[in-house]
């Protein structure tokens, strides 16, 4: 056995004091800013707290998407050349595994080797059938195949059989499928010339050569209005900037639009090439205090039943790794593209049509129109956040996707946000009255994972996340663990959930919650459920009645876990409070020298917003018959140990 030789013991003691007194004070700093910008998740879910629900994918490379199946708790998975359907109700069965059989190589009279990799995938209207692309590097095949049959080909698409362009994996595409016809929209990102947005169908649409780099984030289809032929689909991309000045940004965001209804020039100018296409920078930002966010990250819609009032929230980063959260409506963004002035263009712009108007034969717009649109497309305005409003929110957090949901509760209607990061972590988050509200953190990997891509199933409340090698289902709408009163379940401000007789529950008609202000008033008075856990222990001599025992001068920790990261705690004994931070989970203090002033309860107390509970209680007991009994130099090494790690992490 290993002897550990400590000459002063002393200076080993002033230095655990040292790390323990700047562990607390940068706890403390960190904690308090977060919560007063409430960027700070109020509770965090690990698997100790909730059991996810995960599958590692089969080693046929990296997936590439994942389609929510009619069944609950049922998704598909693609990898490069095979399909997964996993159901995540009997993980004891393995995954259903399809390779895709591509009807264009089989019935290849040459016999030619066939290596598509699957690079685009879509639900179709009829059920069990889903909409393929593949590419081999040079050529994309498109087709539709039949999940419902173990073994079944994947049958050209018609007009889309043979495409020359290749497609990437990962890039927005939209597939729309009306009268008995599809068209695909998908986007090119890069600095090639096919870079841009492409249509592909029974007309075929490309973007004009621009000379720009452009990555594509997502697209939106804008539907429903008064006047089909208006319909429209958005993209949103971010341009490399061209001016090299050191205080330029890298990046600028824009958003670009085509009408539905585009096919392209006549046959002397742009055939074949979008004619409505214009684009507009989006603003996110404080103009006061000309703090900006100029990368964009992602987005994602929330689509009413009126096509102006559509939302799109897009997720934004600065150079400082600051992340952001702008909101935009469909109206607003409609509104430049209609009204704005053309950059570079004072006046001379024609009227009957303007330029970008969706009208029902593109083929014979005016050649003044098609010129503007193919010379300077980009409009003087740019697209403001809603209500000239600033960012929902702003975290140093490095998000890296956005999700969102739609909830309606009996009074008003909620946003719900789904922010991944770099980490693998997830943060859930509520909009209210326009600020964000961050309700938990979910943990789902024990280790740091990059997270490829996220869909929720909003009936079911599902959240499922992927990456490289596992696809874990997360139960957003899970309500027993925000604790077992009704205080605790109003203070969690979670739309989904409400307090009901005598259980945190998916929140119905009759449950109680405030999830704008977390009023746990509301709650009924009556004896309060919140269990206190009491410890009792032997830490030497004979048995503990009760409590734990102590020897003379000893060193001892007291640990407690922490329920909300928004509360306050404190640990009272003997008529003295003292403030406590927590470390991640939990809350330590620090008893240095056990004497008989030492002895006695110990109450490990949280409040939140006026809310008070007891969390747990110790007994510490002196233990006279073991006096002048010190802790060992190899524990007060280990403890050390242990306080430097929680400093690294």
């Amino acid at each position: 056995m290993t002897k550990v030789m400590i000459s002063d013991l002393a200076t080993y003691r002033r230095m655990l004091h040292l790390l323990l007194n700047i562990h607390f004070l940068l706890s403390c700093l960190v904690n308090l800013s977060e919560a007063n910008s409430t960027h700070l998740p109020r509770i965090t879910f690990t698997d100790r707290e909730k059991a996810f629900k995960r599958l590692r994918l089969p080693g046929h490379g990296t997936p590439i998407q994942i389609l929510q199946e009619g069944q609950p708790d049922t998704v598909t998975a693609a990898g490069q050349r095979h399909l997964h359907s996993v159901d995540f109700q009997n993980l004891h069965k393995s995954p259903v595994e399809r390779k895709v059989l591509w009807e264009v190589c089989t019935s290849d009279a040459t016999s030619r080797a066939c290596h598509y990799n699957i690079t685009v995938l879509h639900k179709r209207n009829k059920a069990n059938q889903l909409f393929l692309c593949g590419t081999d590097g040079k050529e994309t095949s498109c087709c539709n195949m039949n999940i419902s049959e173990p073994s079944s080909l994947c049958t050209p698409s018609e007009h889309m059989a043979n495409i020359k362009t290749s497609m990437k994996e990962g890039e927005p595409s939209v597939l729309i499928e009306s009268a008995g016809h599809a068209d695909l929209y998908i986007t090119h990102s890069g600095a090639q010339d096919s870079v841009g947005i492409h249509k592909f169908g029974e007309k075929r649409v490309r973007p004009a050569n621009h000379g720009k780099e452009q990555q594509y984030v997502g697209l939106v289809l804008s539907r429903g209005r008064e006047d089909p032929l208006q319909d429209k689909v958005y993209a949103f991309y971010k341009e490399k900037n061209t001016d090299l000045a050191i205080d330029s940004d890298m990046w600028l965001p824009f958003v670009a639009q085509v009408c539905m209804a585009d096919h392209g020039g006549p046959k002397n100018y742009l055939q074949f090439v979008w004619t409505s296409q214009l684009n507009a920078r989006l603003f996110c930002g404080d103009p006061d205090s000309r703090q900006h966010y100029s990368e964009l990250v992602d987005v994602a819609a929330l689509h009413a039943d009126q096509w102006q009032d559509t939302r799109v929230y897009a997720l934004f980063r600065n150079e400082w790794g600051m992340s952001a959260v702008c909101i935009y409506t469909i109206e607003d963004i409609d509104n430049i593209f209609t009204q704005s002035t053309f950059k570079g263009y004072g006046t001379g712009i024609p009227n009957d049509p303007r330029p970008g108007t969706c009208v029902v034969d593109s083929t014979k717009l005016p050649s003044d129109v098609l010129r503007i649109v193919h010379k300077n497309s980009e409009m003087e305005g740019r697209v403001l956040p809603l209500k000239n409003s600033g960012p929902l929110l702003v975290s140093h957090h490095h998000y890296t996707h956005i999700c969102t949901d739609s909830f309606q509760n009996k009074r008003n209607q909620h946003t719900m946000l789904f922010l991944s990061l770099e980490n693998g972590r997830v943060h859930k988050v509520v909009e209210t009255n326009t600020t964000a509200f961050f309700i938990a953190e979910y943990r789902p990997f024990s280790h740091r994972a990059h997270i490829l891509n996220m869909i929720l199933h909003p009936s079911t409340r599902k959240l499922y996340v992927r990456t490289s090698s596992e696809l874990v289902q997360l139960d957003v709408g899970s309500c027993a663990h925000y604790g077992d009163n009704c205080e605790e379940c109003i203070l969690a401000r979670d739309p989904y959930c409400g307090w009901k007789d005598t259980h945190c529950t998916p929140h119905t008609p009759g449950t109680l919650q405030d999830v704008e202000k977390g009023n746990h008033t509301l709650c009924p008075k009556m004896p309060k459920n919140g269990k206190v856990s009491r410890h009792s222990s032997v830490r030497s001599g004979g048995e503990a009645a009760g409590g734990i025992t102590l020897p003379l001068q000893s060193r001892y920790f007291l640990r407690c876990l922490v329920s909300s990261h928004h509360a306050e705690y404190t640990w009272h004994h003997n008529g003295n409070a003292t403030a406590c931070c927590p470390t991640e989970q939990q809350c330590l203090l620090l008893i240095d020298s056990m004497g008989p002033e030492q002895e006695g309860t110990y109450s490990f107390v949280m409040v939140e917003m006026g809310y008070t509970r007891t969390l747990a209680e110790y007994q510490l007991q002196l233990d006279s018959s073991a006096a002048g009994q010190a802790s060992s130099p190899l524990a007060w090494v280990c403890l050390m140990a242990a306080v430097i790690m929680s400093l690294c992490c």
